[in-house]
């Protein structure tokens, strides 16, 4: 990893291409082996695709309402990495678990679990930046991170694949197949987090004080209050909400889309591989252009982008519109999430670096929990299911207008 950075910072990336796995786990694979768990008991394709958004929307909910507690009461003195572990290792344990799971509604019960694990420990993760670097590095770092974790996640993608499609030919069966691909996975993922582990020291925190979670919540309490005086702070928490809803939604739900639409399962996997092998060159080139344009005119680039990516999945119904989709969505998909990061570590206090980043899950974790059910509702009442994508192009255009608004307000 020649990337001229700290052993801290390459410590912070590492953990990005642990738990990356999980989540090209989530978009891939997992899904269509929930679709054969969900076939084998008789579902329809539009309830498969229904009920695996209320899961997503569930554990995506779950984390928004508990983030904010948890990141304010990491701000304090020495706390930021134990609950770091603890939900990281509920995430790897909960992705392990579900390799022994054989019932459709189990499995989504142990996947809720496993996703709350790990969405709650990129609370912690996100908000660690600001202790592993310098401002004047952070957008570098942050792509980085993103970069590295796309590509690195390939690795143990490509072993399960292997597992998984070749099955048959080992002797072994899709049962088995599949727990073996939980397992490289969650052992992936937490050896990924032990260099960070040993490493990290925070060095913006809260003084500790008797009764913390008591304190926590009176920090938390103060900040909702004040934050609307912080404009650029919360239109930028306002703009995050809708623009990264389409973007979790696509990131969560591709693969399932596809599969709702009958498209080849074989395909679908190797397009969402070539979406990992071109975000990591863009989430690279997008770090370096950081340095020569405006964050904000970059992040603006991206929402547009996606907005037509958007527009695009209305009219998806070939295997080939699929792979255009896929790299188009590797293109901008590092760049809008990275930035965005590194945006708001710049604008925030650095002390209090968990509580604003679980307010900014709240955003996000509440945008994907919109954006998921809205798929989910509207297929499941139209039967089609390119309405409930194509509906969300409308977040984008309203993120759009209010990052706008936050940008004015931070010249």
């Amino acid at each position: 990893m020649k990337t001229g950075m700290t052993r801290e910072e390459k410590n912070w990336v590492l953990y990005d291409v642990g738990n990356s796995a999980f989540v090209l786990l989530v978009s891939t694979i997992m899904p269509i082996y929930f679709n054969y768990l969900a076939e084998n008991a008789g579902l329809s394709a539009a309830d498969y695709l229904a009920y695996w958004g209320y899961a997503t929307s569930a554990a995506t909910l779950i984390v928004a309402l508990l983030g904010p507690v948890f990141g304010t009461l990491a701000d304090t003195e020495g706390l930021k990495k134990p609950i770091f572990t603890t939900t990281m290792l509920i995430g790897g344990i909960g992705c392990l678990a579900l390799g022994f799971s054989r019932q459709w509604f189990l499995f989504l019960l142990i996947y809720i679990i496993a996703k709350i694990g790990f969405s709650g420990s990129l609370i912690f993760y996100d908000s660690m930046l600001g202790d592993i670097t310098t401002e004047d590095r952070v957008d570098n770092v942050s792509s980085q991170g993103y970069a590295w974790g796309y590509i690195g996640s390939c690795v143990p993608f490509v072993v399960c694949l292997g597992v998984v499609l070749g099955a048959g030919r080992i002797g072994i069966s899709t049962e088995l197949a599949m727990m073996i691909s939980f397992a490289i996975v969650a052992v992936w993922w937490i050896g990924a987090s032990i260099p960070l582990l040993k490493s990290y020291q925070q060095k913006h925190y809260v003084e500790r004080q008797t009764k913390a979670v008591r304190n926590s919540f009176k920090r938390l309490g103060d900040t909702l209050k004040n934050i609307r005086n912080e404009k650029k702070i919360f239109l930028f928490l306002i703009a995050f909400f809708f623009y990264i809803d389409g973007v979790y939604t696509i990131i969560d739900m591709a693969t399932a889309y596809g599969t709702a639409l009958g498209l080849d399962s074989t395909g679908l996997l190797l397009a969402l591989l070539v979406t990992q092998l071109v975000a990591f060159p863009f989430a690279i080139l997008f770090g370096r252009l950081s340095k020569c344009y405006d964050v904000r005119t970059l992040i603006t680039i991206c929402i547009a982008a996606y907005f037509g990516i958007a527009v695009f999945a209305i009219f998806l119904k070939a295997q080939w519109q699929f792979w255009i989709m896929a790299i188009l969505v590797g293109m901008f998909q590092g760049g809008i999430q990275a930035l965005s990061r590194s945006y708001f570590t710049k604008i925030i206090p650095a002390e209090k670096s968990g509580e604003y980043f679980g307010l900014m899950d709240i955003c996000g974790k509440g945008a994907s929990f919109l954006g998921t059910t809205v798929i989910s509702l509207i297929a499941q009442f139209t039967g089609k299911v390119n309405i409930g994508v194509g509906a969300i192009s409308l977040f984008f255009v309203l993120g759009m207008i209010v990052f706008k608004m936050a940008t004015a307000e931070a010249e």
